[in-house]
């Protein structure tokens, strides 16, 4: 490691507290070594968690059916603390320490600065980042669970142009790389419909007042509101929203209508209407025994996080069951411009194809809250068959 690198290390882990996992078993010298940099404290907690053991209950399944090729997968689990400098020390750390593999982290800003170390190491890198440009820097050894912003935004343009047939539309977005590179994908679909933006409202990071930015939706008198915020933020801003009496449509992409958000706002989630690439509510048998398996396990409902957990395992699985091999090198050009079916890899829950930049494209879900639960109002195909 180099002295640099050392330093920061060092730094990250004094000043956070953090005590970083080892791999769990040292005795199988041919064990697969998968290392999980995922957000376990700080503002990214309900996305790292659900994320962490959604791939810890892969993995356990895999180890118990014989591993991958016949090796153990041993794990290594360590806390960002939500923070892309300590996300980025302990990617190093985990090159250090000889990973085949490495799962996160979630938050976009966290994997857009640490992605580069697992890149100059040729390891392949999982991450639930959904923010346009992580995929847009010609980094090959980056792979998506989950849909980035362009591939999902279209999807719910296309919502409330041709569904709701709204004129305008209020914004309220979360200023952070996520936030940002939805605001601007949305802005640009919405535009590309001659859809208005009536309001274009950031708010920030860990915000808990957000009676300020509702009054400003209120005041623009959209046809409807499109919200994209993390988890915590989501919740509060509903609370918010019903508070003040907002009676117009509300929209979003994924995170709004997300199990811990819905939890967190209680009855002032219902009605809340949009697009998701994963739900534990899907009408899909594959789903939906992941997601008694993964409540009996961790006495929680899965969001879409968890589900990004645990088909990245099996996807990592698959590819390198099809390269014969955990060379990094081969298992990144066994995924990029690759489809893999459910029949022949039943773990990763939807049929799904990676392109050259490792994005995904697979089928999706138009989805409504009602009485706490997502309730799928449409099927939709991956855009490919479009």
């Amino acid at each position: 490691m180099k002295i640099a690198s050392k330093k920061m290390l060092a730094g990250a882990m004094g000043a956070a507290g953090i005590t970083l996992a080892v791999f769990t078993s040292t005795a199988h010298a041919q064990a697969i070594k998968v290392a999980k940099i995922v957000e376990l404290s700080g503002g990214g907690t309900t996305a790292g968690t659900m994320y962490r053991n959604g791939a810890r209950l892969a993995f356990n399944e895999i180890n118990a059916a014989g591993g991958i090729l016949g090796r153990k997968v041993d794990i290594a689990e360590m806390d960002t603390q939500s923070q892309p400098a300590v996300a980025k020390a302990m990617t190093v750390k985990s090159i250090d320490d000889k990973a085949d593999v490495i799962f996160g982290p979630v938050f976009s800003g966290s994997i857009l600065v640490s992605m580069t170390e697992s890149q100059k190491a040729s390891i392949p890198n999982f991450t639930g980042g959904e923010a346009a440009n992580l995929t847009q820097q010609g980094n090959q050894f980056l792979f998506r669970s989950s849909f980035s912003q362009a591939m999902g935004m279209p999807k719910v343009a296309n919502y409330l142009a041709n569904d709701l047939k709204v004129k305008s539309v209020a914004v309220i977005f979360i200023n952070n790389d996520f936030g940002k590179g939805g605001r601007d994908a949305i802005v640009k679909e919405l535009g590309t419909r001659n859809i208005k933006v009536a309001a274009d409202i950031s708010t920030d990071p860990g915000q808990v007042d957000f009676s300020s930015a509702v009054l400003r939706a209120k005041q623009a008198n959209a046809d409807a509101l499109f919200a994209y915020l993390n988890e915590e933020e989501s919740a509060r801003l509903l609370r918010e929203l019903r508070k003040q009496g907002y009676d117009k449509p509300i929209v979003g992409e994924t995170t709004i209508m997300g199990a811990k958000v819905i939890e967190l706002a209680g009855t002032a989630a219902n009605g809340v209407r949009g697009h998701v690439g994963l739900t534990a509510d899907a009408p899909v048998p594959a789903i939906q025994a992941f997601a008694q398996k993964f409540e009996r396990e961790f006495k929680t409902k899965s969001d879409h996080n968890g589900i990004k957990g645990y088909f990245s395992a099996y996807a990592y699985k698959a590819a390198v069951e099809k390269a014969k091999s955990t060379d990094g090198k081969a298992v990144a050009a066994a995924l990029r411009n690759s489809c893999f079916n459910t029949k022949q890899n039943p773990g990763i829950l939807l049929d799904v194809c990676f392109d050259a930049n490792g994005d995904i494209d697979r089928e999706s879900f138009l989805v409504e809250v009602k009485d706490g639960k997502q309730a799928v109002i449409a099927t939709l195909p991956p855009l490919a068959k479009r």
